[in-house]
């Protein structure tokens, strides 16, 4: 018989969870919740999974630790096997041994009195169930136990879990006490598998000593990124924590060895201010053999990191922003040739790695710059890199800027419509749910429109129109007619197979709107589908509300019916050229029928004497669909709406007068 011993089973195992860590939320800056961006190269996060590298290192503290307690016993419980059945006294006394055994070796550790005392204390603090009150005096305790000697314990895993509970849950009196005794021990901090937890949470939670913890990080910025460990803590640095003279500290190593020895970083204000500019400040002024000596340490640096893509550090953040100042650079070369030159070699450096890229604002802009310059080769291979993530890319902010501009830039368009179109169009049903994945379908339709695109948006995209004005043939109409051309059926098909189910909800239904009014092609049996999901009997028997009751929906029918959107600066309908209004509404007149029709505006309708009232102006070139009309509205129907409640029925009565 085995003798049970009391350790927590591994979650795969089955058995109780381990406890959770309680999080006082309001120990936590602001910028805790930010995360980092996830490359498209990378499977959809799933929402049960880990949320910070924090948490992550916790939970591997945790396995560590049961891992080092339990180490004797399992090395017992397979030597033994499970043949024989064990004799119980035996089992007991191999449980003493062990405990004796392990009760030695944490003896023989150094500092093992401090630990053990730190441990006593921390795991008061750390308790889930405690007052803020209560856990600041745990706080401040063990903060006593450990003073003075954090830098010695602070690598060991456990001691690591320790000092972050400190800064996690301390004041931030606390947090600069440890901030300021680890000072010139961060880059081994950095490196270390646990101990980098805690370092990031120095930069986030201490911003006195973010500069001080950065600049230990110069001279080896490139080394880091490399590091297994390291990156991790340069990379959230960099794109969660830091500002532009703090990230530029970061940044400063690709430009050479050089530029660290004759650049200030006493912190003056002219150095934060050179800084800030990044290379374009280290440039200034310099004559063409330092700007060429700069420029050919950042090749040597970003190739490194190319080289080793599989460390990781090519998604980063950091990376991209030295890779776009290198572009940036090279492009404004004196010598145009030269610069071409440069260009060209960077692009086969990392043209396979291209989709490692796109998920940051300046990788984006990496890649949308090789499509705006590059040849058709060139074009055709960034488009092959991209074909598997294309989905992954339409649902992130910057990734998906990459594949307007490929829509934009190729003149290739039978290319784009075999390759990125279907890729596009296949997950619509995905892509409508939220804002990015519809602004990817609004694409393909109704570019860069105002109505679904910011400003901000639109001004990003048209950064590269100039270069495309001297690289692609065709002009921007035709491009973007035969795209909309080959996206068409797809979409076209799409409404007309899920537009019922699609309409109730609030952001498809506008996606549906647009391929309706501005999608080439044969819209007959997407009209079908949407009439026939209206021409349920009103109000419905079922808690499932009408379409006419939803105002999304009921918005889709008023737009469709009266041949575009409404432009509030001029007050007036823009006709949609592919959109035949009048043919619309005398399908909706044979599909709805005078009950259903009558029925939205005799009730309490939420928007159904609108929908009816566009009916009618719609009708007014159609005789028999005006004489249609006029028998269903007659004058005891009539009498009926003045004296209901519905919306809206002091216009539709003018419509219906105006039959």
């Amino acid at each position: 018989m085995r003798t049970a011993s009391k350790k927590r089973p591994a979650a795969s195992q089955g058995g109780p969870k381990p406890k959770k860590v309680h999080v006082d939320k309001s120990a936590v800056a602001t910028k805790a919740d930010r995360k980092r961006s996830r490359p498209v190269t990378l499977p959809a996060k799933d929402s049960d999974a880990t949320d910070s590298d924090e948490d992550l290192g916790d939970e591997v503290e945790d396995v560590a630790e049961e891992i080092d307690q339990d180490e004797y016993s399992m090395d017992i419980e397979e030597g033994s096997g499970n043949k024989t059945p064990k004799d119980p006294t035996t089992s007991r006394e191999a449980h003493k041994m062990q405990k004796a055994l392990q009760e030695q070796r944490r003896a023989a550790k150094p500092h093992s009195t401090l630990l053990a005392d730190a441990k006593r204390v921390w795991v008061q603090a750390n308790a889930i169930n405690i007052s803020s009150t209560d856990r600041q005096k745990h706080i401040h305790d063990l903060m006593d136990v450990i003073r003075g000697k954090v830098k010695d314990i602070v690598f060991k895993h456990d001691a690591s879990r320790i000092v972050q509970t400190v800064v996690k849950h301390g004041r931030q009196k606390e947090r600069d006490e440890i901030a300021a005794e680890l000072k010139g021990s961060y880059k081994a901090l950095a490196q270390s598998k646990y101990s980098k937890f805690l370092v990031t949470k120095l930069i986030r939670l201490c911003p006195e000593h973010r500069q001080s913890i950065l600049k230990e990080f110069q001279g080896h910025v490139l080394r880091l990124l490399l590091h297994r460990e390291a990156t991790s803590v340069l990379a959230d640095a960099f794109e969660l924590y830091t500002n532009a003279y703090e990230r530029a500290l970061l940044v400063r190593d690709f430009y050479g060895k050089e530029t660290a020895l004759f650049t200030v970083t006493s912190g003056s204000e002219e150095d934060k201010e050179r800084s800030k500019k990044g290379l374009p400040g280290v440039l200034e002024g310099a004559d063409p053999e330092r700007r060429k000596r700069v420029l050919s340490s950042m090749k040597d640096a970003l190739t490194s990191i190319f080289n080793n893509s599989d460390k990781g550090a090519v998604t980063h953040a950091v990376v991209h922003r030295a890779l776009w100042e290198y572009i940036v650079a090279v492009n404004e070369s004196p010598d145009e040739a030269e610069g071409e030159k440069q260009l060209r070699e960077m692009f086969e450096l990392c043209q396979d790695v291209l989709a490692e890229l796109v998920h940051t604002k300046d990788g984006s802009r990496v890649v949308r710059e090789f499509l705006a310059r590059g040849s058709a080769k060139d074009r055709k291979q960034i488009v092959k890199v991209l074909k598997p993530h294309v989905e992954r890319m339409c649902l992130d902010d910057e990734a998906q800027l990459v594949l307007f501009t490929a829509l934009d830039v190729i003149d290739d368009t039978k290319l784009v419509v075999k390759t990125l179109v279907p890729e596009m169009t296949g997950p619509a049903n995905t892509l409508c749910q939220t804002p990015q994945g519809r602004r990817a379908l609004f694409y393909l339709i109704v570019p860069r429109t105002r109505r679904h695109f910011t400003p901000a948006q639109i001004a990003s995209l048209a950064e590269t129109d100039e270069i495309r004005a001297r690289t692609s043939k065709k002009t921007q109409e035709v491009r973007e007619a035969e795209v909309r051309a080959g996206a068409s059926e797809a979409l076209i098909k799409w409404v007309k197979d899920k537009g019922a189910g699609l309409l109730r909800e609030t952001g498809a239904s506008l996606v549906l709107t647009d391929i309706m009014l501005f999608a080439d092609g044969d819209k007959a049996g997407a009209s079908e589908t949407l009439l026939r999901a209206a021409s349920a009997a009103y109000p419905c028997e079922d808690d499932h509300p009408h379409p006419i009751d939803l105002p999304h929906s009921s918005r889709l029918y008023k737009t469709l019916l009266q041949g575009g959107h409404f432009n509030r600066a001029t007050a007036q309908v823009e006709k949609a050229p592919g959109w035949d209004a009048s043919a619309f509404a005398q399908q909706f007149v044979e599909t709805l029928g005078k009950e259903v029709s009558v029925a939205m505006c005799t009730t309490a309708a939420c928007n159904g004497c609108f929908v009816i009232a566009e009916l009618c102006e719609a009708v007014k070139g159609d005789k028999d669909g005006r004489k249609t009309l006029k028998d269903w509205f007659g004058p005891a129907v009539v009498k009926e709406i003045e004296a209901g409640e519905a919306k809206g029925k002091k216009i539709l009565l003018e419509k219906i007068a105006a039959l």
